[in-house]
């Protein structure tokens, strides 16, 4: 059995998450108390206690599903002998839970991601004034005929597939009069529901260009080392294990897809047989199911999940 770490993304955040693991592991108090203390302030006062307005502002809900991310991981090294490199065949995470993926894998630092995913959110939410953008939902089209939807709806504005989550849900992302056009021409074209989805900037466009260009300085200040296993990058479905090659993607992720179904399949093609998802929420390990068949996809994020793992030795037999 292979094994591969995947990382959440935005819209996983609840207000909560983490507290019951920070309440009872040395260990992950330890995560949120590096990520405080490298931002100067009390990121996890917000994750444990909200308010959730305040939490889901993508400044914050960067940084803070990361912090959960790893808070998690943290644990699972300390309670089951969890070792990235020994026992993960690859890494990946969803948009921001790439940065979460290369800190676990030991390629960021946990204060260096933090940092990143502040800069990160800060300037994708000034990148476009708010409600000039939007993001919507295609479900029932494939990526195909969700670009060819966006295409023939941009009429000379920003519209592209953002998200390539799964068979049958693609998610795009422009401006906002082009995505509305896309939800009334998507149900035309056979697409099951077409719904704009509750985001507070267009990610993962050419809108988005003006954070691209705040990460590309802000990770040629940041040491990034190679990662205890590869890294499957949401930009190219495929693995990275080059520093350089690493910094490139990650400025490339802002504007560029998040090939999430490619990178699943890449990554089942490759002998994974079972997907752990770190931190908060179900999102990916639903996702898996619908892109592997022969996976399993599993959510970690509580200490009965980790008592669970640590109970079926379930990493003993890895590596």
């Amino acid at each position: 059995m292979s094994i591969a770490l995947i990382f959440p993304g935005q819209g996983s955040q609840q207000v909560g998450m983490g507290r019951a693991l920070a309440d009872n592991f040395a260990a992950a108090r330890a995560v949120f108390e590096e990520v405080d203390a490298s931002l100067g302030e009390s990121l996890s006062a917000t994750i444990f206690e909200g308010p959730e307005d305040k939490l889901v502002l993508t400044a914050n809900a960067q940084p803070a599903l990361m912090a959960v991310s790893l808070a998690t991981l943290k644990v699972l090294q300390s309670e089951t002998g969890l070792d990235v490199g020994r026992h993960a065949a690859f890494v990946a995470g969803h948009s921001l839970g790439e940065y979460s993926a290369l800190a676990a894998a030991g390629s960021l630092s946990i204060s260096d991601a933090a940092k990143l995913l502040r800069i990160r959110g800060d300037a994708m939410q000034k990148a476009v004034p708010v409600g000039e953008g939007a993001m919507a939902a295609l479900l029932g089209l494939d990526l195909d005929a969700a670009r060819a939807v966006a295409d023939e709806a941009a009429e000379g504005e920003v519209l592209a597939a953002a998200n390539d989550n799964a068979p049958g849900q693609v998610v795009v992302s422009g401006a906002k009069a082009a995505v509305e056009r896309a939800i009334a021409l998507a149900k035309t074209r056979g697409a099951k529901r077409a719904v704009l989805l509750p985001v507070s900037a267009p990610f993962h466009c050419a809108l988005m260009q003006p954070a691209a260009d705040a990460m590309r300085e802000a990770l040629a200040g940041v040491t990034i080392s190679p990662p205890a296993a590869p890294l499957v990058a949401n930009v190219t479905a495929g693995p990275l294990t080059e520093p350089e090659a690493i910094r490139a993607r990650l400025v490339e992720q802002v504007t560029g897809a998040v090939r999430w179904r490619e990178s699943v399949a890449f990554m089942a093609g490759a002998g994974v047989t079972r997907f752990y998802e770190i931190g908060a929420g179900k999102v990916l390990s639903g996702l898996v199911k619908r892109i592997a068949s022969g996976a399993t996809g599993e959510s970690v994020g509580s200490p009965e999940d980790v008592a669970r793992l640590k109970a079926e030795a379930a990493f003993s037999a890895q590596g």
